[in-house]
């Protein structure tokens, strides 16, 4: 089928790319010339595993462009996969949909169905009908249709091509079969409801994870204080089907560009429709107090950080992509800095997009970990890159000045650090070789 895709960053690069490994002919639109140039050389403008390659092989019917309308003239299905970042009351700033919506109303020269699949609050995709079939030039029949993403950063790709579902909320007969046809060689289960349950199916999938996320951050707290262990819990817990053994892992709060939020656009809905939401709204506060446990365990140890040099191993809200939105990092690094700490921060991906964000000033950035971990003072674990989980642990203590780890995704096992010397704190768990 002819198809277009709005937006290519994780979501629409990704969905069109996958689109076109299936056979589609794919014409992806974005405003950006530099980026637009990039892909037509078949180079990923954002890190995802797996995407340039996939990019590369089906580079045969797929195109880039910012010339949106004469991507949308002719095109028989457009996706939205533009972003919804949120505004500063948490609710959902639906601008850049809107954005494609008119272009798409001006541009639409057959008959032709719109898919959203930009994450979206629940009743948007009846405002971008009527607001389409308001502002449409031609007299043809425009559908909108919700399709959300269930991806997740560092597994898109796979996400995409073996979904656990997809989801396709119509009002129509019609923007039914056409999304059918669409992922016809998708091998994954169809479910096919109304377009306001497919707009919930995606926030309440996305704030449940969240929610069992914050849970087991509380519980992991707890048993610091009781003595009892996070990873012997939760492996007990994930026994029981009813709960499974999936986001059960404890560590610094959750990022990215969903759960954060998601969790805030719901939470706001709820409340502009007079509801409230307590559990999510808990959550928000348990994921941002969660982001300063480090710091809290680091308290005990020193009075303040001025002049530590402080190793910081990882700034990306998890491995496997380059994105910080909402990272732990983000928070943690402008404190101790204001502190008056020297710090070395280590990523394998992340550090361009963080020397941007937060800039170099008392921040020395390092092309390997011995170079960050030579003479720490401290070191903050923030990211669990297999490069980190992998390393030899004795390098702590045979680099550092001071042998204090604290690792915010509990990337080791706590006999790793027995008999080691090295005083090692993580969330959850007890501290081995603890300075009394």
């Amino acid at each position: 089928m002819k198809i277009a895709v709005a937006g290519t960053g994780y979501v629409g690069l990704v969905t069109g790319v996958c689109l076109a490994s299936k056979g589609h002919d794919v014409t992806c639109v974005d405003i950006d010339e530099a980026k637009v140039g990039l892909m037509k050389q078949g180079i990923s403008p954002i890190y995802e595993p797996g995407l340039s390659e996939l990019m590369q092989e089906s580079m045969g019917n797929l195109t880039f462009t910012t010339n949106a309308a004469s991507a949308y003239e002719d095109a028989e299905v457009i996706f939205i996969g533009v972003g919804t970042p949120e505004k500063q009351d948490g609710s959902a700033n639906l601008s850049y949909v809107y954005e494609v919506a008119k272009e798409i109303a001006i541009s639409a020269k057959r008959d032709c169905v719109v898919v959203v699949k930009s994450t979206v609050p629940i009743g948007t995709n009846d405002k971008i009908e009527a607001y389409i079939h308001d502002k449409q030039k031609h007299n043809v029949k425009i559908y909108v249709a919700s399709n959300p993403e269930f991806l997740a950063q560092g597994s898109a790709v796979r996400d995409t091509l073996h979904a656990s579902r997809i989801v396709i909320g119509t009002e129509d007969e019609y923007p039914k079969e056409v999304l059918l046809k669409v992922y016809e060689k998708f091998d994954a289960p169809k479910l096919t409801v109304g377009r306001r349950s497919a707009e919930m199916i995606k926030y309440a999938s996305n704030d449940f994870l969240a929610l069992k996320i914050s849970y087991v951050n509380e519980i992991a707290n707890l048993c610091e204080g009781v003595g009892a262990d996070i990873e012997e819990v939760t492996d007990g817990m994930g026994y029981d089907s009813r709960i499974g053994n999936k986001f059960l892992n404890a560590g610094i709060g959750y990022g990215g560009s969903c759960f954060p939020k998601d969790t805030k656009a719901l939470s706001w809905l709820a409340q502009f429709n007079d509801k409230e939401i307590r559990t999510i709204r808990a959550a928000i506060e348990v994921n941002e107090g969660q982001k300063f446990r480090l710091i809290k365990k680091a308290k005990k140890y020193y009075e303040d950080f001025l002049f530590l040099n402080i190793a910081i191993l990882g700034c990306t809200f998890k491995p496997g992509t380059d994105d910080l939105r909402e990272a732990p990092s983000l928070v943690n690094v402008p404190l101790l800095l204001e502190d008056g700490a020297k710090l070395r921060i280590w990523d394998p991906v992340g550090m361009e997009n963080f020397k941007k964000k937060v800039g170099e000033k008392n921040i020395q950035y390092c092309t390997s970990i011995e170079e960050a971990l030579k003479d720490a003072d401290l070191c903050f674990i923030f990211t669990e890159w297999d490069e980190v989980k992998n390393m030899d642990v004795n390098l702590y203590k045979t680099l550092m000045k001071c042998p204090i780890v604290l690792d915010g995704r509990n990337c080791y096992s706590l006999d790793k650090f027995e008999n080691t010397g090295i005083t090692y704190g993580s969330i959850g768990r007890r501290t081995v070789n603890d300075i009394e």
